[in-house]
Order: C-alpha cells, then structure tokens, then sequence
C-alpha cells in the first residue's frame, strides 16, 4: 500500500508539472484559445490539487496511527515533515502575497487611456487610408460607367478592356441587373477568366444608389469592391451593372489588419478585465496550493527516507532480543546512518554464527542426553537420581513400572519430604549416609497394597562431583526371582521326601496287614478290635502319606507345558462344567472376541479347577455363597479373574501364600497354590492374590495371548 501511494504520489506530480506548464502557457496565449482550454485546465488543476491533498491526507493519517501505536520512528517522522512544511509555507505564503499583488498590479496597468487612443487613431487612419481608396475607385467607376453608357452593347467588351488599362484597375465586369456576366477584363496574366461575382445583395443596392463600395478580404490582403450602374441609352435597353475591384497595397492591408486584430484583442480584454483579474490570481492560488501540498508529500517521504535507517536498527534490535538475527534491510549510503545500520548487520550475523554454534553443541549434549535417556527408558531396571541435596530429579520408566507409582509430586523434591515410597526413600538416603564407599548393594522388602511382599535390590553409586555431583540407585525386583529360587529349593526338598519317605510306606502298610493277618484269630475280642483298629489307623495314615508323597513328586516333577494356542473361554466352561451342583453360585462374565492364549490346555485346566475348589472350601457352609469368574483382554494379555465372598485370606499368610505348606485349611498339603503359580510362571504369566475391599478372596491370572501373525500363521497351516 504504502509503495502503490508513493508511486501514485510520483504520478501526481508528473502530472502536475505538465498541468501547471499548460496552465501559465494558456494564460499567456492567445485569448481565444485561452477562453476555450482555460476552463478545462482549471478543472484538471483542481483534481491534481484534490489528489495531493488526498495523498497529504493519507500521509498524515498513517503518521498519526504510527504516532498513537507508538511506532518506533513515528515521532521523528512527523516532526520532520512538519518541520519541512513550515519550511514550505512561510516562504510559500511570501511569494503568493507578493505574486497577486504584482499581477493585480500588471493588469491594471495595461489598460492606460493613452493606449486605447493611440489604438483607436490607429483603426482610424486605417479606415481613412481605405476610404481614400475606395473613393478614387468609386470616381473611376463612375468615368467609366458614363463612358460606357454612351456605347452600343456590341462595342462595350473592347471599351472595358481600354477603360480598364487607362484607369489602371485590377479587374472590371459587366454585369446585368439579374447578375449575369456579360463582359470581363482582367490585368493577371493566367488568372481566373471569370471575376468576383458580387452577391444578390450587392447587385440590389446598385441599382437602387449610385454606387456601392466594400472592402473584402482576410489575412492581410484585402481587396476594394466597387459597384455602379450603367445607364441604357434609350427606353428599351436593360441597364448594366459595372464592377471595378482592386487590390489594396500588402503593407497597407497587413498594418490595417494588425491594428483591427489588436484592437479588437484589447476590447475583449477590456471586458474581461476583472474576470482575468481573477483568472491569474486563481491560477497562482492553484500553484501555491499543489506547489504546498507537494512539499507537504516531499516532507513524508524525505522524513520516512531520514528515518529508515532508524526504524530498520529499531527493528533490528527487538528481532535480536527475541532471537531472530536473521539480517536485516541495510541502507547502502556513504552516511553514518548507512555505516551504522551495515555494522548492525555483520554483528547480527556474527551473533546468528555464534548462535548456530551454541545451537550445534546443544543438539550434540541433547543428541547425548536423549540417547542416555533411551537407555534408561529401555532399561527393565530402575533409576533413580538425585542431587547432592538428595532432591530427586530423574527417574526411569522402569522405576515407574517397578514402583507402580507415576512419582507426581516426588520430583524435586528431598526423599525426606516424600508423601509416599517413605520406605524406599528412607532405605536409601540411609544406606548413603551409612557408607563412605563409592558404591553400596541392599535388598529391600516392600509392602504391596494387596498385602503381597516385593523385594528389591538396590545398587547405589556416587556421581563425580565434575558433574555437578549427587547420587544415583539402580534396582531390580528380584520377587519372582526369589519366589523361583524358593520354588526350586522347596521342589528338590519335595524330591527327597519323596525319595527317602515313600521307600519305608510300604514296608510298614504291608508289616500292619500282616499283624492283622496273623494275630486277629489268635487274640480275644477286645484285643482283637484293638488290633484291627491299631493296623487300620497305620494303613489309612500309610494311604495318606503316600498321597502326600504323590504331591510332593508332583510339585518336584510338573511336567514342562506343551505350548499351543487355546480359546481360554472354552476352556473354562469345559471346567465349569463340573461345577453345575456346585453348592455355591458361580457367576460367569466371560470377554468377547478375546484372543487365543499360548497354554498347555491340561496344565491350565487343573489351574482353573484348583482354583475353583478352593472357592468352594473357603465358601464351604455359607449362606449367599457366590464365586465370580470373568475375562477380559488387555493389550496383549488375556486376564482371568476369580473371586469370592467369602473371608479372603489371612494377612499374616498373604506374604507366604505360595509357599508349600501354607494352608488355611484343616486338611491339606497346602501345595495348591504353589502348584498354580508355578504353571502358570511356566507359561510366562502372572498371579496376583489379594483381598477385595468389599470382602472376599481375589485372584487375577494374566497369560500372553498370541501374536497375530502367529496366528494367522497358524490359521494358514491348519488349512
């Protein structure tokens, strides 16, 4: 916008330069072409008046928002282009003033009496040099109409030549009184036969007067026209009509037009002489006006020129404080202002390389940070950092995974103030206050919300004071890994009690059948019932140890699972049919559209069913007894879930309760649940037990369902 007006702004004044040179140049012209074009250029002179206060206008409103914005510049601006105005202005006034009194002056002046008689004696001496003519060429026209009256009409033609040679006249004719052409003789020599014929007007008032005279003619070369009549000799001859013309001399002609043109321009301008009085001042009033408002548009555009240097290092700077230093709009001038704006150009550029290089090793240090990062993403352990003050500041996925815990509200802050994990943070900040070696290893045991134990190994180093010192701990949940190696030392205690009890069984089941066999018909009565009770106590506890062996080989020898994939749900309404006399109700709420499981279908059964039963042992002789059994999939996990509402389990047990011989039942190896943990880690999955808060046991089984593409491939394979 602002390049279209200043090229406008341009265009105005090339137009208004022609404009005003046509309008002084018309004004000084001719006067018939000046009162024919003047109004026009009167009019154009007015819009290109209207058009720069227009463009003055725009000007100073831009000015005045930028001043009202606050523009940087914007004061500076609008004082130099008042400033340049009043410039303008004063000087501008003084010659107006000055120009309309000379030219009131001038004007009045041209019009001095002694001019207009000296005119006027002009135009009459003229006249009378003419009227001498034309009467002597009215006395000679009447000779000769006397002349030739007196001759026949056949002799007349020779007559009018020798009159004509002897009067010395240009031309003469007769005519007849109808205006024909009877005779003619002229002096030039290959001229035109035929003369001037007079018009009907003419011809009439020859007839009616002696003689009729005029003056023809334009440009300087005049000519005198003179007519008489021809009398008839008698009654019944027509008169004739006799015309003589003759050229007037050229200097005479010329000065006699000269002097009526020149009259004639001084009586017009005699009668315009107010209204030109007015023309002039109006077109000086024009050229003040345009001349003051161009200044005003020329003071813009030399205050914006002046100012840009300014505004673009204004501009410049607030662009570097943002942390732009891209370049910047350079003046190329010789001046301070363009050295100064060239030099904030190659700082700016020196500014930006510094900061590319600063931007480059921060990539590099967050390229290294991001990578670290990855790693302690990708980590299955968990990290934790602190500062030297012990106020947490990094902390892992693993951490969270480990931990449960998203950790809001324990970054940044000491281990001291935390509103929760007090146990883990309190074990480290002791063990580091503990130990002046670098590094350190513990095992921590945790307390789970659903009253199960997790145990965590704990690694903590010092970080080197070179950067910016502090602590960090790294730890595993070694739960399962325990749970296995407890689950492994209970399995090969099971072995040899097996091995080293089951050996003796026999032997004593078959030395009791034996007594029984040889003394019950020896002995009386009572001590024969007393035998037969005695050997019938030793084999019943022989068939139970040996069922309890059979365990304890069971729990030592679990088969590896044979891995297939498996529809869960079908799987357990193979089981829950089994269960329809169940004492208890069972209800069911299986998932839609779950994925198959990986399992070994006989391994899971048994899970399922140990897991039922136990339900029912825990719901054994209550009323409203219900078991709820219901699966879901999450991620790639499928989740079974069983629960009761019965009394849930001990606290005191839920630590122990996978281990062999946790029961809380009066019969029983308590082998059940050790066994179900142990299939089911066999199948990569997991097993939670806690109490609901609503009462009763919950059990929550996840197994890893299988790949899609593993079973597309196995759909592909079966066809």
């Amino acid at each position: 916008m602002k390049r279209l007006f200043a090229a406008g702004g341009a265009f105005v004044a090339a137009i208004g330069g022609i404009l005003w040179f046509l309008l002084l140049m018309s004004t000084a012209a001719d006067t018939v072409i000046f009162s024919r074009n003047y109004p026009l250029l009167i009019a154009l002179n007015v819009v290109l008046a209207l058009a720069m206060v227009g463009l003055v206008g725009w000007q100073l409103r831009t000015l005045w928002r930028d001043y009202q914005a606050q523009v940087f510049g914007a004061r500076l601006k609008l004082r130099l282009m008042l400033m340049f105005g009043v410039i303008a202005v004063l000087p501008g006034a003084l010659v107006y003033g000055v120009s309309v009194q000379f030219v009131t002056r001038s004007i009045e002046s041209w019009f001095d009496v002694r001019v207009e008689k000296a005119l006027e004696s002009g135009l009459h001496l003229g006249r009378s040099a003419l009227d001498s003519l034309l009467a002597d060429l009215s006395d000679k026209a009447q000779s000769m109409a006397v002349e030739l009256s007196d001759i026949n009409e056949g002799a007349r033609r020779s007559a009018l030549l020798r009159l004509r040679e002897e009067k010395g006249v240009q031309s003469a004719a007769l005519f007849s009184v109808g205006g024909q052409l009877l005779s003619s003789a002229r002096s030039e020599l290959g001229a035109s036969p035929l003369p001037d014929l007079p018009d009907p007007t003419q011809l009439k008032q020859a007839r009616s007067t002696r003689v009729v005279t005029s003056v023809d003619g334009e440009g300087g070369r005049l000519y005198l026209r003179v007519l008489v009549p021809v009398t008839a000799r008698n009654m019944f001859e027509e008169p004739r009509i006799l015309q003589l013309i003759h050229p007037v001399p050229p200097a005479l002609g010329q000065d006699a037009e000269a002097v009526q043109a020149v009259y004639r321009d001084y009586q017009e301008l005699q009668l315009a002489r107010e209204g030109l009085t007015r023309i002039y001042a109006l077109t000086l009033t024009l050229t003040v006006l345009v001349a003051l408002f161009g200044a005003f548009a020329l003071a813009y555009f030399m205050a914006r020129r002046l100012a840009a240097p300014l505004f673009i290092l204004a501009e410049g700077t607030q662009a570097v404080a943002q942390g732009d230093f891209s370049p910047r709009q350079a003046v190329y001038s010789g001046d301070e202002l363009g050295v100064l704006t060239q030099s904030f150009n190659r700082m700016t550029r020196q500014l930006d390389d510094a900061r590319r290089e600063t931007e480059r090793h921060r990539a590099e240090l967050e390229s290294a940070r991001g990578y670290l990062e990855s790693i302690l993403a990708n980590l299955s352990a968990g990290v934790l950092v602190f500062d030297r003050r012990f106020v947490l500041r990094t902390v892992n996925e693993g951490a969270l995974t480990i931990l449960n815990d998203d950790f809001d509200g324990l970054i940044g802050v000491t281990v001291d103030a935390w509103p929760r994990q007090q146990v883990m943070g309190s074990f480290i900040r002791e063990h580091f206050a503990a130990t002046e070696a670098i590094e350190w290893q513990a095992q921590v045991e945790l307390e789970r919300t659903n009253g199960m134990p997790q145990v965590l190994l704990l690694r903590g180093s010092r970080l080197p004071e070179a950067s910016g010192g502090g602590d960090v701990v790294v730890f595993d949940d070694v739960t399962r890994l325990i749970a296995a190696q407890r689950s492994a030392a209970w399995g090969e205690v099971a072995r040899r009690l097996a091995h080293e009890i089951k050996n003796p069984l026999t032997p004593i089941q078959l030395s009791a059948e034996r007594l029984q066999f040889k003394l019950a018909d020896k002995l009386a009565n009572g001590d024969a019932d007393m035998l037969a009770r005695g050997t019938q106590t030793i084999i019943n506890q022989v068939q139970a140890m040996k069922r309890m062996v059979d365990d304890f080989r069971d729990y030592a020898r679990l088969p590896a699972p044979e891995l297939a994939p498996l529809d869960l749900n079908g799987l357990i309404g193979e089981v829950l049919g089994l269960y329809e006399s169940s004492s208890a109700q069972i209800e069911v709420r299986l998932g839609e559209g779950m994925a198959p499981v990986i399992g070994d279908a006989t391994q899971l059964r048994q899970v399922i069913h140990n897991l039922l039963r136990n339900a029912e042992d825990a719901l054994e002789g209550r009323d409203g007894a219900i078991i709820r059994l219901s699966t879901e999939t999450s991620g790639r996990t499928a989740c079974l879930l069983i629960g009761d509402n019965g009394p849930g389990f001990p606290v005191d047990l839920l630590p122990r309760i996978f281990e062999p011989y946790v029961t809380t039942k009066a019969r029983g190896t308590g082998l059940g649940l050790p066994i179900v943990k142990k299939i089911v880690d066999e199948h990569g999955g997991s097993i939670e037990i806690s109490n609901a808060p609503e009462g009763g046991a919950r059990i929550e089984i996840r197994l890893p369902c299988v790949k899609e593409e593993d079973a597309n491939h196995g759909n592909h394979s079966g066809r």
